[in-house]
């Protein structure tokens, strides 16, 4: 399986149809700008699979090492998606498996992720991961009375 981490705004545009699915608030004149400031400024990673064709992205992970107090250095995933058309082919567990790989690799012993209810088929996978439903992640916003809260 490929995995791709994207480094130029061309590898961010190939991830176009799979990042503005899941996160519809995304804006396409600014999109690229916006990820690229995050890889540049906040330590954010973006991972993609593409296509058996190479023609467009059909999963993707979004995370980012921060320190916290209460864990130290930490994983924490933002994103994670796969198209409906590609799933059941392991692609998302892969991605995980990478994060959990990047986390070793730096000695960093938390990985973080935040889950919608009503997503059980990704609950089961996380599970199967490993992760624990360790808390629950209290939010003050406007976006959530959008549709874009993913």
């Amino acid at each position: 399986m490929n995995l791709i981490t994207a480094t130029t705004k061309e590898q961010v545009a190939f991830c176009k149809e799979v990042l503005f699915a899941f996160r519809t608030n995304l804006d396409e004149t600014t999109y690229i700008d916006r990820i690229m400031d995050m890889i540049a400024n906040q330590a954010y990673k973006l991972v993609y699979i593409p296509n058996q064709s190479n023609t467009r992205a059909v999963a993707f992970i979004g995370y980012r090492t921060m320190h916290l107090l209460m864990t130290s250095w930490t994983i924490y995933v933002d994103d994670l998606y796969t198209d409906p058309a590609s799933r059941g082919k392991g692609y998302a567990g892969a991605l995980l498996d990478h994060v959990d790989d990047q986390a070793a690799a730096a000695n960093i012993q938390f990985v973080h992720l935040d889950s919608g209810y009503m997503l059980h088929d990704a609950h089961r996978l996380y599970l199967n991961k490993g992760y624990v439903l360790a808390c629950n992640h209290f939010a003050k916003g406007s976006f959530l009375t959008s549709k874009s809260n993913g």
